[in-house]
C-alpha cells in the first residue's frame, strides 16, 4: 500500500509574525518584481561577461563574474523572503507581465556601453530597493528592510566599481 504525500501551504491569514496581511502582500508583490529584475541583471551580467572584448576585457570579465555570482545567490534570499511572507515566488519573469525596469540588451554593445548599461541597472534597482526598504521598515518588517539594505549596499558598490572603469 502506498501513501500520497500531501504538502499544504499555510493560509496567508494563519501567519502571525506581527506584519499585517495586506503589508505582507504588498511586500511580496514588490519583492517579486525585485526578484525578477535581479534575475534579469544576473543574465545581463553573464551575457556581458561572455561577450566583452577590448582592452578592458579582463577587468570587466572578472567584475561581471563576481556580480552575477552574487546576484544569483541573492535570488534565493529574495524568493525565500517572499515565501516567509506567506506568498509564492513568481513563476513568470516576462518583462511585460511584471513591468520591469531592467531589460536585456537588444544586441551586444561595446565594452563601454556594457558598463554604462550595468551602472544604470544597478542604480535603478538600488533606488527601487531603497523605496521598498523604507516601506518595510515603516511597517515593522525589519527582516525585509535588512535584506534590502544589504542588497542596496551591493548594488551601489557594483555601480561605483563599474563607473571607475570608464571614468577618466
Amino acid at each position: 500500500m502506498s501513501s500520497v504525500l500531501k504538502i499544504e501551504t499555510p493560509q496567508v491569514d494563519d501567519i502571525k509574525t506581527g506584519i499585517p496581511g495586506d503589508v505582507r502582500e504588498q511586500l511580496a508583490k514588490h519583492l517579486s518584481v525585485i526578484l525578477a529584475e535581479t534575475y534579469m541583471l544576473t543574465i545581463k551580467s553573464h551575457l556581458y561577461h561572455w561577450n566583452v572584448v577590448g582592452p578592458m576585457f579582463k577587468s570587466i570579465h572578472d567584475l561581471t563574474e563576481q556580480h552575477y555570482e552574487n546576484l544569483f545567490a541573492a535570488t534565493d534570499d529574495l524568493a525565500e523572503r517572499i515565501r516567509a511572507l506567506g506568498h509564492r515566488a513568481p513563476v513568470n519573469v516576462e518583462e511585460n507581465k511584471l513591468n520591469l525596469s531592467i531589460s536585456l540588451p537588444k544586441g551586444m554593445p561595446d565594452a563601454e556601453a556594457m558598463i554604462k548599461d550595468l551602472v544604470q541597472s544597478h542604480e535603478m534597482i538600488a533606488a527601487e530597493m531603497r523605496d521598498m526598504a523604507t516601506y518595510a521598515g515603516d511597517n515593522g518588517d525589519m527582516v525585509t528592510e535588512d535584506l534590502l539594505t544589504a542588497r542596496i549596499t551591493f548594488h551601489e558598490k557594483a555601480a561605483w566599481m563599474l563607473r571607475a572603469l570608464i571614468t577618466q
